[in-house]
């Protein structure tokens, strides 16, 4: 029995993509903490943009009075 711990037991995935004479292949390994920390960094960049964007555009400048 493995007694290695489930959140850090690495896990693999392949591909292959075929077309025509053309052929990739692709291995991927990563463990579920890997995949998670990931998740976080990608959540953290989707939710710093607004800010950036907001800054950005800078302070729209007040319409003169009228009078």
């Amino acid at each position: 029995m493995d007694s290695e711990h489930p959140l850090i037991a690495p896990q693999t995935a392949r591909a292959t993509l075929r077309a025509g004479s053309f052929v990739m292949e692709s291995e991927v390994r990563a463990t579920p903490l890997g995949l998670l920390a990931v998740g976080g960094l990608v959540a953290a960049i989707l939710l710093s943009v607004p800010p950036i964007v907001r800054a950005a555009r800078g302070t729209r400048a007040l319409p003169p009075p009228r009078g």
